[in-house]
Order: structure tokens, then C-alpha cells, then sequence
């Protein structure tokens, strides 16, 4: 095999609570990962040459070496020990800057991509390695489960049930949140409310992560989403918009700018999306669904 194409799908976060920070600088965090299928493309191809060239369609995604899916590539070959190098093509539809992982997501597929390519170059847990020093939601796109329990950096994983298949719309606010600034604001705010930190959401075994909607609807939480409303209004009026339809929960993604709503079917979902676009014409809003699993490498093209 010299090729692989694979989708590298968007993530929303049904759960996120920010624990304490650790002296090194991250944050433990607690998530519940959710796939959807807004997704990008890639093409891998492996080539004699040294080296990684990628080819992007699509949003501008800044310099090549900057690129997590060059890291990643590269990141691979050198844990890999073998010589040779990757073309990589990568069809962008995530926006960056949104909370949906675009970025960690490309990378994620390009691990499995070239593990694919290089059988038993590097294994399913150095896979999970590499995919841990490259960023935090990486580990989740290198794995198959499409819902997964987050702890540490985002890197301890326990995967979880699927949900039933669920319609979700998601905002696209016209706008850029940083991460490094959206943990400072967040900081900032609880050490004005007298320093406290929040407990966890779950127990250690998961053993009471909901596993249907009525349950994710009850615990819906983000901290990111008093200090980001608050410092990006068109974030804030994006998730009124959705708040304001019959959605079963609507939440900020990550540490956004995307927000998105949960509805019971398609028609309830092309309500709420055109009543949110009518509403709040500053934003982007599309209709998307849950995925079960992560996509498979080599298998049918994007919905979206």
C-alpha cells in the first residue's frame, strides 16, 4: 500500500471541566470527546524521498513547518527509525482557532495514515505516545471509539459507548479564540472568585459518564464559556441563537469560538440551524451528525 486517504473528523465536547494546573503548565482537565462529521481530508502517500511536503486545499493554514500534520509526519519517521519520508494532501473544512480540533485531528490521521503505510514501524502505544507529545486532543483521533472520556492533558482516554446518532448544529463565529488566552481569562476569573476549583464531573471508573442524551443534557458543562461569552460577544450571541431553539443542550466547544446544539432529529435541526442563522447572521451555522466511530482509513468521502 502507497496511499491512504483517510477522514479526520471534528470533535465537540459534550463535557469540560479545568482542574488544577500543574508546575509544569498544563492544566488536568476532564472532557467527554465527541466525533462529528465536519470533517477535512487527507491523502498520504509515502515516497523515497526524505522529508514531509504537504499540499493544502482550502483555508490558509499558515507555513507548512508549522503544520501538526508535518509534525506528526515527521514525529512518526523519527520514532520510526526508516528512511523515507510522506506527501501529504489536506482538504481543509474545520475552521481553525474553534475549539473542534481541526488541527489535532489532521495530525491524529496522519499517524494512523502512515502507520497504516509502515506496518509495525511504530506501535499502537508509541502511536498514542507521539500523538500525546503533539497536543492534547491528538490522542483521541488516533484511537477508534467516536466518544471518549478525557483526563490528564486530554490524554487518558477511556472509550465510551456510543450515543444514538444525533444531529448537531454547529456556530461558526467569525472570530479567533486563542487557547493560551482562554486559560489565562479563566484563571484570572476563579482566583477573583477566591482561588476554588471545581471538583470532577465523573468518578475514576467512568461508571457514571451518561450514556444517552437526557443524561448529557443534565450535565452539560464548560468552564471556558462565562469568561469566553464574556470576552467575545459574537460567541455569545452564536450560542443564543441555538439556546433559543427547541435543542436538547447547546454548549461552547472546547475553548471555542464554535458552539453547538444537540437536537432530537434532522427536521428539529434544520429548524433550530435556520432559526439561529436568521437570528445571528454574523456566525455560520451547519448541520452535521455524530459519529459512532472514527472514520476508517480508505473508506467513503466526506458528507460535508
Amino acid at each position: 500500500m502507497r496511499e491512504v486517504r483517510v477522514r479526520a473528523p471534528a470533535k465537540i465536547n459534550l463535557a469540560l471541566r479545568i482542574l488544577g494546573q500543574r508546575p509544569s503548565g498544563f492544566h488536568d482537565l476532564e472532557t467527554v470527546f465527541q466525533a462529528v462529521d465536519l470533517c477535512d481530508e487527507l491523502v498520504v502517500r509515502v515516497r523515497e524521498a526524505p522529508g514531509v511536503a504537504l499540499e493544502v486545499h482550502g483555508a490558509d493554514v499558515g507555513p507548512p513547518a508549522d503544520n501538526l500534520v508535518v509534525r506528526a509526519a515527521t514525529a512518526f519517521f523519527r520514532a520510526a527509525g526508516v528512511e523515507g519520508g510522506a506527501e501529504v494532501e489536506l482538504i481543509k473544512r474545520i475552521p481553525a482557532g474553534a475549539g473542534l480540533g481541526g488541527g489535532s485531528s489532521d495530525a491524529g490521521a496522519t499517524l494512523r495514515a502512515l502507520a497504516a503505510l509502515r506496518p509495525g514501524a511504530v506501535d499502537a502505544g508509541g502511536l498514542h505516545g507521539l500523538a500525546a507529545e503533539l497536543g492534547s486532543d491528538v490522542p483521541f483521533f488516533v484511537g477508534e471509539a467516536g466518544r471518549a472520556l478525557g483526563r490528564g492533558r486530554g490524554e487518558l482516554l477511556t472509550p465510551l459507548p456510543p450515543l444514538p446518532p444525533a444531529p448537531v448544529v454547529v456556530g461558526l463565529p467569525r472570530v479567533h479564540v486563542a487557547t493560551g488566552p482562554a486559560y489565562g481569562a479563566l484563571a484570572r476569573a476563579r482566583l477573583a472568585a477566591g482561588g476554588r476549583v471545581p471538583p470532577p464531573l465523573y468518578r475514576r471508573d467512568a461508571g457514571d459518564v451518561p450514556h444517552d442524551w437526557a443524561g448529557v443534557a443534565a450535565g452539560a458543562v464548560n468552564d471556558f464559556e462565562p469568561t469566553v461569552t464574556a470576552a467575545s460577544p459574537p460567541v455569545a450571541r452564536a450560542l443564543e441563537a441555538l439556546r433559543a431553539t427547541d435543542a436538547r443542550v447547546a454548549l461552547l466547544s472546547g475553548s471555542g469560538a464554535a458552539v453547538f446544539a444537540v437536537y432530537d432529529d434532522a427536521g428539529s435541526a434544520e429548524q433550530g440551524r435556520a432559526a439561529a442563522a436568521a437570528a445571528c447572521t454574523e456566525s455560520t451555522f451547519v448541520v452535521v451528525s455524530t459519529l459512532a466511530a472514527l472514520p476508517a482509513l480508505n473508506g467513503p468521502g466526506p458528507s460535508v
